[in-house]
């Protein structure tokens, strides 16, 4: 299933029967519509408060140690 648009949640769709989602390149527009707006923030209004959404580098440290753990315990399986 192609998932473009929060129509449902992964819950619902594996109840569903679904066994696969692709987000094709949804992940990579919503990043790109962040730097978007981030831009134009910075451009139009000369101000930087999209940046205070910004993850630490620990959070995204962390996420990728987790991701990690959890394919290396997939392999193992």
């Amino acid at each position: 299933m192609l998932v473009s648009s929060p129509t449902f949640t992964v819950s619902q769709l594996s109840e569903l029967g679904v066994r696969r989602i692709s987000l094709g390149g949804a992940l990579a527009r919503t990043a790109w519509g962040r730097i978007m707006r981030a831009a134009n923030e910075i451009l139009q209004a000369g101000t930087f408060e999209q940046l205070t959404q910004a993850a630490s580098w620990s959070e995204v440290n962390g996420f990728l140690e987790q991701d990690w753990q959890r394919r290396q315990a997939a392999l193992a399986e």
